[in-house]
């Protein structure tokens, strides 16, 4: 029973048509009055559970939101998204206004990521020890806290590019805290067997705020300025605070005597050496480090290549973001996660796209070439996510997923600064080359290992 909305909504009615019986009394009844009674009983659990179940029915590719915990906390978290897209929008614009440079819009999001990559694993422990919905709190309020010192701080005319880049460190250290958390809180919400669909559901929350954030931001920020998409970022973190209030107070796991350090290594361990799992996060680590960098290559292809301005950038971040909810429906809709071939054929998809991208100069099929990018890209790592989830100990479920974190967003400050030194002396085009050839190459590289050691 992992909380206490979901067993309000599965327990069993009291069944009126289960005679009460006395110890004492005989219990042997006549066969028509046997078969009168079995009927009976079956009718009243058919309608307890039809009862139980009453408040709302989903199909089966959104069966996660049958769970009242889950509805509520997925649609707060839709909400405090797309404001985090509006705010990594007009972020990225404000840096690009304030120093014109792509290589210090890149180290940006080497500041926004770094932190995950050295302290995710320590974050992963942490997720294990302390109650999941006290961890959440903190992380919502620091969030809110960032964006509202970044609105103001523009609207006051004060903003410097120093400033960006202190909140965006900040922004990275709760980062690493909330990443590991947030992936196990969603799966503490739902029964097991839902846990692929919520799972999907939550990237495809991510994913539909990708669609909704940027467009919404672009529009805005053309027409109003970067100011109020920060103080909307602030608002929807706000909103989730709301509703992790609402939730139940989840009781903290039991505290091991293990050292840190220990359990860190145990929790490495245990995600390494579970097949195929090391295979799968190989395939993540070469989409995370290749394809994961659209706060860099999005706005540069917008302004240098196609010659648009911040709403033409918000489109097609958009566009990429629808790609991503259809990949991760399409995961949500399976029985299973995807099997290891089918992640390294769409993570190869995903680099091919980046080849693509560096030879079209025209929005339609650049528009086209980022759905099936976001498409491939969303399918892996909610893929990944989900076969993590279900293979790991409850125990170690904090520490799997802060592999994960580090892995799918901590790898990025690298590869953002690499990509922004790329872009600054040859141009976004040759980035896309070049960071696409290098995914196609370690996908072979990754496939032919997988021959070789017979993983399936």
């Amino acid at each position: 029973m992992k909380n206490g909305s979901k067993a309000s909504e599965t327990r069993p009615m009291p069944n009126p048509a289960r005679p009460c019986t006395n110890d004492a009394a005989p219990t042997i009844q006549a066969p028509a009055i046997q078969a009168g009674l079995t009927a009976a009983n079956y009718i009243g659990r058919a309608r307890a559970a039809r009862l139980a179940g009453h408040a709302m029915r989903f199909p089966s590719g959104f069966r996660a939101l049958n769970h009242a915990e889950f509805r509520l906390f997925f649609a707060a978290q839709l909400v405090a998204q797309t404001g985090s897209w509006m705010h990594s929008v007009a972020q990225s614009w404000l840096v690009l206004q304030l120093t014109n440079s792509p290589l210090k819009l890149g180290f940006i999001a080497t500041l926004s990521f770094g932190p995950i990559l050295l302290f995710s694993l320590l974050s992963g422990v942490v997720a294990d020890r302390v109650p999941h919905r006290t961890l959440l709190l903190a992380t919502q309020t620091a969030f809110a806290g960032q964006a509202l010192a970044l609105g103001l701080l523009v609207w006051s005319g004060q903003a410097v590019y120093w400033h960006v880049g202190a909140l965006a460190l900040l922004g990275g250290f709760v980062s690493a805290l909330d990443g590991p958390v947030r992936q196990v809180f969603v799966a503490d919400l739902v029964a097991r067997d839902d846990v692929v669909n919520a799972v999907a559901l939550n990237s495809a929350a991510f994913n539909g705020a990708r669609i909704i954030g940027p467009a919404v931001g672009g529009l805005i920020i053309g027409r109003f300025g970067v100011v109020p998409a920060f103080l909307v970022n602030c608002a929807g973190f706000l909103v989730v605070i709301a509703a992790l209030l609402a939730l139940a107070a989840r009781q903290a796991p039991p505290r091991r005597r293990a050292g840190v350090l220990a359990q860190i290594v145990e929790g490495v361990r245990y995600t390494v050496r579970t097949p195929p799992l090391g295979t799968i996060l190989l395939v993540l680590a070469v989409v995370s480090w290749c394809v994961f960098n659209f706060s860099v290559y999005v706005p540069l292809l917008a302004r240098d290549v196609l010659h648009l301005g911040a709403e033409g950038f918000g489109f097609l971040m958009a566009a990429l973001g629808v790609g991503a909810v259809i990949g991760a429906l399409t995961v949500g809709t399976r029985a299973r996660e995807p099997g290891v071939g089918a992640m390294l054929a769409l993570a190869a998809v995903a680099c091919t796209m980046l080849v693509g991208l560096a030879s079209i100069r025209s929005v339609p099929p650049v528009v086209a070439l980022l759905l099936v990018t976001g498409f491939t890209g969303i399918a892996v790592t909610a893929g990944c996510n989900t076969a993590l989830q279900l293979r790991s100990a409850d125990s170690l479920r904090g520490r799997v997923m802060s592999v994960y974190t580090l892995i799918g967003s901590g790898m990025f400050p690298l590869s953002a600064f690499t990509v922004g030194a790329i872009a600054q002396a040859w141009g976004v085009s040759v980035a896309l080359a070049i960071q696409g050839i290098a995914g196609l190459t370690a996908l072979a590289a990754i496939a032919a290992r997988r021959r070789a050691v017979g993983v399936r």
